[in-house]
This record gives C-alpha cells, structure tokens and sequence, in this order.
C-alpha cells in the first residue's frame, strides 16, 4: 500500500520572502500607530487625554479687581453647570507675582486655590494651577526665574500628596516674546526645581511669544518625561481678538467674520493702518477659513509626533466683539480640529470677555449656537 506523505510542502522562496515582508509592515505600521514611550511619557500622555475639553476659570488672575481674593470665583453652581456641559477640566490662572508684589501673603492666595481644588474634587473635574502674569524677561532672567521657583517651590510642597492623575501645575503662561534660549533655560530650572519636591507630578510647558505654536515647532524638547506642551491657538488673530482694546491700535477694525466673506467683510479701521492688524487683514482672505485653523494646528502635531511627547491646546476661543454666530463657528471649527488630530483643548473662558456665555453662566445665556459648537445636547 502506497504511503501518502502528509508533510506541508514548502513555499518557493519568493512567496516566503513576500510574506515575510507583509508581516513585518504590518508589525511596522502597528508599531508605527502604537508608539511604546517610556513609563513617564506614557503617564504625560494619559493625563493630558483626561484634560481634554476644559475651560479656564478667570478668578484669581484678576489682577484689576482688588478684591478678588475676598469673593468666591467659582462655586458649586459653576462646577455643576461645566459638569452638565460636559467639560471635564479646570484651568485655574493665579496672579502669583501680582500679589507678591503687593505684599499679599502666598497662604492667603493658596487658600482659595484649596477651596476651587476641594470642589474640583467633589465634582470630578481635573485642576490645573496656572501660574498667570509673571514678569520674566530678556534683562531679569535670574531674579525673575529664582522668584517663579521659590514660589513652586511653596506649592510644590504643599500639594506633593495630591492626586497626580487630578491636578497639574502649569509652570508659566505665556512666556513673552524673549530669547527662546532664554526661556528654555528658565523652564529647565523650574522643572529640575519642582522635581527636587516631586517627581510624579505632570507639569505643563509652553514656548516663548505667549504660548506660539510658531515658537513651539521650533522648540528642543526638554529631558524630562512627564511633560504636557502646551499652546494658545487664537489664529486668526483678527478675528479672535477684534476691538481689543489692551492689544491696541492694531485690533480696531470689528465686525471680522469667520469664515471669511467678500461680502461681510468690513473695512480696515484707519487706526489699523501701518501696524500689524492691517497684514492680518489683507492675508485674511487666505487665514480667515476652516482649512487654515486645520492647518496651522497641524504645524503642532507635527512637532508632538517628531518628538513623540503629549501636548494640549491650553487656550482658544475669541472676544466678544466678534458677531455670535462667528464666535460659534469658530468655536465649533478649533473644537472639531482639535479632536480630529487627537489634542486635548481648553477653552478661554467661563466667565469674563471670551465667555461663551451671553450674559453670566447659565443654560439660559447659552445659545443654540454655542451649543451646538460645544457639542452639548439638552
């Protein structure tokens, strides 16, 4: 009787070979897709995710209201309303220098952080403290650079036992526009000063020229691991910051639509003329469009994915100036963006001139518009 040989046959060497390499793009694109960081970064990578669709709270950077540390600027009321909106984070900007330098004892100040961190954690939202209005500069790098670390030095101590996964120190908002050498050295310090404390705690870092996405993609990564970079996106300038008057003369021309359209678009106001307001208004045919918020924020997920580090939209929105159905959309565009490239974002803000709001916080000074460009369903 015959015996039949039951042993597979062996593939030619040209199909074994294409296999092979199918397998190893398929493991390549997997890897690819699914980077393995180390244990810090991935951390910095989770939390920041967990930040994802905040809003900061203008309370305690008020530096023109003298009694700011004597009302309550975020309450119970506040945190059941963002709860009910779906936000799910807190930036909470604090005047550090500011009352330093009026002589306002740091526990003072710190003991209306506890009260917004307390009701942070009642209601489940994550903290971010936000150091707000320092006075770093080309010309005070040291003095300024050891007073931010002295007071990190204070809260950093005082937190070290707080939850890691719920609050964030944001170590300097918006860096002037100074030498980006500058202000990497500063940040270096703080961070290495902050870790002699703690060293679990998720920090967050932007670049120089107030928190540019510009100065960002050019910027050198720092060594440490539990890092979230962070941006402000206010692109177009013309539209999100129309008829603000602290930034001057350049912002004067209103009634800047978004998108952009031939027949809204008004005239250059003439105290425009001759600063940079008027080279934002002649480019803005090009700027002023979905297609150009889409791709100047992908200018910075190209820099997170270079670098394979987390980062965060840590401020967008506009001012009120703006028409409301514009705001709306623009809202909507930055928010739709944002969550298509996979970057978390924090809305500026709650409760002041960037509001989202028409009138004080509540469900009835929301419209439908807003609400819709928030992605809130009744």
């Amino acid at each position: 009787m015959k015996k039949f040989n039951y042993k597979t046959r062996s593939l030619h060497p040209p199909a074994a070979t294409l296999i092979m390499l199918f397998i190893m793009a398929l493991l390549w694109q997997n890897a690819k897709s699914s980077p393995t960081f180390p244990p810090g970064r991935q951390i910095a990578f989770n939390r920041a995710k967990s930040l994802d669709n905040g809003i900061s709270v203008s309370w305690l950077e008020q530096t023109w209201n003298k009694d700011v540390l004597q009302i309550d600027g975020l309450k119970e009321a506040d945190l059941k309303l963002l709860k009910t909106l779906g936000f799910k984070s807190i930036r909470l900007p604090v005047a550090f220098r500011y009352f330093e330098q009026n002589n306002i004892n740091l526990n003072s100040v710190l003991s209306r952080v506890d009260a917004a961190w307390e009701l942070c954690r009642k209601y489940g939202f994550k903290l971010i403290i936000d150091y707000h209005y320092g006075d770093l500069a080309d010309n005070n790098f040291t003095t300024s650079t050891n007073n931010i670390i002295n007071t990190w030095t204070i809260i950093a101590k005082k937190y070290k036992n707080k939850a890691e996964d719920d609050l964030f120190f944001e170590l300097y908002n918006e860096p002037p526009p100074i030498n980006p050498q500058v202000w990497k050295d500063a940040a270096y310090n703080m961070v290495t000063a902050v870790r002699k404390i703690d060293d679990k705690r998720t920090l967050l870092i932007g670049a120089s020229n107030y928190n540019s996405i510009y100065e960002l993609s050019r910027f050198v990564r720092l060594s440490d691991e539990n890092i979230i970079y962070t941006f402000h996106f206010y692109e177009p300038f013309l539209f999100t910051h129309q008829g603000a008057e602290w930034v001057g003369d350049q912002m004067a021309t209103t009634g800047v639509p978004f998108p952009y359209s031939v027949d809204k678009f008004p005239q250059l106001n003439p105290k425009a003329k001759g600063t940079a307001g008027q080279d934002n208004y002649n480019k803005y045919h090009l700027d002023g469009n979905e297609g150009s918020v889409h791709d100047k924020l992908q200018i910075i997920k190209a820099w997170g994915d270079k670098y394979g580090v987390p980062i965060i939209c840590g401020e967008y929105g506009s001012y009120d100036k703006a028409d409301a159905n514009s705001r709306c959309r623009y809202t909507k565009t930055v928010r739709y963006y944002l969550k298509q490239l996979g970057i978390p974002g924090i809305l500026w803000d709650y409760n002041t001139n960037f509001s989202i709001f028409n009138g004080e916080p509540s469900l009835e000074h929301l419209s439908d518009c807003m609400r819709d460009a928030i992605g809130y369903r009744d």
